[in-house]
């Protein structure tokens, strides 16, 4: 049995479980407890960070590592083209979602979550103890109103930006690279979960998001298409 120690709401986590959806492949999710039981994450994978997957003897950190493990175990259906040319833009499409693309969202939702104590409260692991819990969903949006003035606003911009350009893009065609879904399709959908939350984040997340991009009428067929391949994937 696959057990994934994770954050529930970390892109990167979620990319993982997009990828085992897609692999159509059980797992048990093990939610790691900040502080503490990213010391046992430690012990058992040499490093702090989610998510990690342990796959019988192995130990596999990383989200990009972790697919290549799974594309290689179990590799039909296939995560990556066949394709050179194909597979190249499939890899660098993933890496800029890993990279440029997570700054970004990260920084968009810190930005929103500083004035919305729902969505604090929200994204909250759910192991958070619960004296931390409710003094982080007590603080008022103006204690932490400066942390949206010290964000980089031309990575803001950028963000933007690449929305838009995505979203022309899936308007042309059904999956980012070649006629079927990938890896690509994946690091993106994750990211984009942090812009506006899916069904699948439950409450009371879901449909939430950053303000201005989240219900931008502009951006409406790029959460449509993410919210189709969720489907296809089974996640509702």
């Amino acid at each position: 049995m696959l057990e994934l120690h994770q954050f529930r709401h970390s892109a990167f986590c979620e990319k993982v479980r997009l990828v085992l959806a897609f692999k159509q492949l059980s797992f048990t999710p093990i939610e790691v407890t900040p502080g503490v039981g990213q010391v046992d994450l430690y012990r058992l994978s040499g490093q702090r960070q989610v998510p990690v997957l342990v796959d019988g003897s192995e130990v596999i950190a990383d989200s990009t590592a972790i697919a290549l493990h799974l594309e290689q175990k179990h590799p039909d259906p296939a995560l990556l083209p066949s394709d050179p040319a194909l597979l190249a833009q499939v890899l660098l499409l993933e890496d800029w979602a890993d990279t440029a693309l997570a700054a970004g969202a990260r920084m968009a939702l810190v930005q929103a979550a500083a004035s919305d104590a729902v969505l604090r409260d929200g994204l909250l692991p759910e192991a958070t103890p619960s004296p931390l819990r409710s003094l982080v969903s007590a603080l008022p949006g103006g204690v932490l109103s400066g942390v949206g003035q010290v964000l980089d606003q031309q990575v803001l911009q950028q963000l933007r930006s690449s929305l838009e350009q995505l979203t022309a893009l899936v308007q042309a065609q059904p999956y980012l690279v070649g006629d079927s879904l990938s890896l690509a399709d994946l690091a993106v959908m994750a990211q984009l979960s942090l812009i506006k939350f899916p069904s699948s984040a439950g409450s009371p997340l879901a449909g939430r998001g950053v303000a201005g991009l989240a219900d931008d009428p502009r951006l409406e067929s790029l959460w449509l298409w993410r919210d189709r391949l969720g489907l296809q994937l089974g996640r509702p």
